[in-house]
């Protein structure tokens, strides 16, 4: 064996080893640039309350209602408190029983509701509204909020006299109790400090906007917001989310979700109060939708800083199958900018060095011949390979955010009857990939990677043969066809997937399809442009030299 063909393989193998596991360590890196790993999560609730905990706390806190909720969503996620919390709610129950059907005990209460016997007629949480609807309860929830000092809850009170309604009957007419009983649930709300002083501000400018142009105008929509919270809320459970929502937006995007996903309303609640932020739980699921769901779920069950770090990134989970070692996944929750540059400089320094070690593989010097190939290291190729391996790792760069099924829709009164509108007709571009599209996708990838090395080996073939120079250009010339066959095997490519398109097999997707004559254009004119191009010109040159020295 040659010492130096020896030595030269030790090197390409050294190559291949780093990149390698430069590779691996940039995979093993749980951080992406748009969305959160599930090691990510579980890394940011290690050590903080979990779900179960926190419902522990309110019932420690006498508030059955909102600790009823916590619990039901500590039993979706698993949580092992979940039974004794059960068991302390209903032992809070018997013990106070008046405070069952308000689902707490509230000082503002007991001067207009008898507690005592709302609990002989209300054994059970009871939702909010009920209370307000009886016309000697409101005449004493009139008299008692009369004499109260808050400006706010006064500005409050005066929309009672406004007769220009839209969907409500005037409070002071026939009718009018729904509108009269959700205005004093509003001041009585707002007189217990069950409002959060941002949304008590807002209500009283509204109000004072509303009673000056005698009109209800948007404080209307907000009255119909807090009108379907109270009718699936107990007073308690009603307090406690107000108190964490910043603005009359909050309030009107909850009164959305309860109404479009009744079923998720235990967990949406318990989002609220656990992350100490109703507005920032919203905005999330009205743009994420049932996947938003899954994803607070997830952090659910992981603890509170899982789910402060969903809400801060605002930020789908990523659902891409990915190790999950807790020293890698504590770093890059601590330090998530560095950990991802880590991680695309090691993608880069990966591809580099593979690239590397293909180099001495395929085009190390050979004894006796002049070393004119052309080589396949340069740092441009390791870019573009690197961007390949970061759109594979985010997959939501390639692939966009499905569409919400929560989404906010203003639905506008009409004054007549009119003929069923004609559904808009469907997008017929989807905005999100499937599995087979990727798998495609990554498939032809592949195949045109096959071909370049293809094209490679036969260039160093002719390369080490004995034939003089003008033979090897020949050669060369001869094997057009070959360096053109990434065009062909795109355009194949292509032409399959449309056909399995068609036929139902994967889903229709543009991208699937024109992605392999993308492919193929980038490959052959990586091969020509890049390899046979300076080859042939070393080839001539090196011919035209022989042909003078033997003149």
């Amino acid at each position: 064996m040659n010492p130096a063909t020896d030595r030269s393989r030790l090197v390409a193998s050294a190559w291949l080893a780093a990149g390698l596991l430069l590779l691996t360590a940039g995979w093993l890196l749980p951080v992406n640039l748009t969305s959160i790993s599930p090691a990510l999560l579980h890394a940011a609730g290690l050590g903080t309350q979990t779900l179960g905990a926190f419902g522990r706390d309110l019932v420690d806190f006498e508030k059955p209602g909102p600790a009823a909720l916590v619990q039901k969503s500590a039993q979706a996620v698993g949580d092992p408190r979940s039974p004794a919390v059960a068991r302390a709610i209903d032992e809070l129950r018997t013990k106070q029983p008046e405070a069952a059907a308000w689902g707490g005990w509230d000082p503002f209460l007991d001067p207009v509701f008898n507690l005592r016997q709302t609990a002989k007629d209300h054994a059970a949480s009871t939702p909010a509204l009920e209370y307000f609807l009886p016309e000697a309860t409101r005449e004493k929830l009139r008299t008692y909020l009369a004499n109260t000092r808050s400006p706010s809850v006064q500005a409050i009170l005066q929309t009672r006299t406004i007769a220009a309604t839209g969907r409500f009957e005037p409070a002071t007419r026939p009718g009018g109790q729904p509108l009269d009983a959700i205005i004093l649930l509003t001041a009585l709300l707002g007189q217990g400090d069950h409002l959060s002083p941002p949304l008590l501000r807002e209500l009283r400018d509204l109000a004072s906007t509303a009673t000056d142009r005698n009109t209800l105008g948007d404080l209307e929509r907000v009255y119909l917001d807090l009108l379907s919270l109270a009718q699936r809320l107990d007073w308690m459970q009603l307090g406690e989310f107000l108190r964490r929502a910043n603005d009359t937006r909050t309030v009107n995007e909850f009164a959305h979700l309860a109404r479009v996903a009744p079923d998720e309303l235990p967990l949406i609640y318990s989002a609220a109060l656990f992350s100490d932020s109703a507005d920032r739980v919203a905005t999330y699921l009205i743009q994420y939708g049932k996947a938003g769901v899954a994803d607070l779920t997830l952090s659910l069950g992981s603890g509170q800083g899982a789910v402060r770090l969903l809400l801060n990134r605002q930020a789908p989970v990523s659902r891409q199958p990915s190790p999950e070692i807790g020293a890698v996944a504590t770093f890059g929750y601590l330090h998530p900018r560095l950990a991802l540059g880590l991680k695309w400089l090691a993608f880069l320094a990966g591809a580099f060095g593979l690239l590397r070690g293909f180099d001495r593989i395929f085009f190390a010097p050979v004894p006796g011949l002049p070393a004119g190939l052309p080589r396949m290291q340069g740092g441009l190729v390791s870019l573009l390979l690197a961007g390949l391996l970061v759109l594979v790792t985010e997959p939501y760069l390639l692939k966009a955010v499905p569409p919400s099924e929560f989404k906010v829709r203003l639905v506008q009164p009409v004054l007549a009857a009119a003929a069923d509108a004609k559904p808009l007709p469907a997008n017929s571009t989807p905005t999100s990939m499937d599995t087979s599209t990727l798998l495609s996708i990554g498939l032809f990838a592949c195949l045109q990677v096959a071909m370049y090395f293809i094209c490679l080996m036969k260039i160093r073939e002719i390369e080490r043969s004995a034939h003089p120079t003008p033979v090897k250009l020949r050669l060369m010339e001869n094997e057009e066809n070959l360096f053109d066959g990434g065009l062909y095997l795109g355009i194949a490519g292509t032409a399959t997937a449309l056909v399995l398109q068609v036929l139902g097999i994967i889903q229709p997707n543009l991208l699937a399809a024109y992605s392999s004559n993308l492919f193929g254009i980038a490959c052959v004119a990586l091969v020509k442009i890049r390899h046979v191009r300076p080859y042939k010109c070393g080839l001539i040159l090196r011919g035209a030299g022989e042909a003078k020295a033997a003149s």
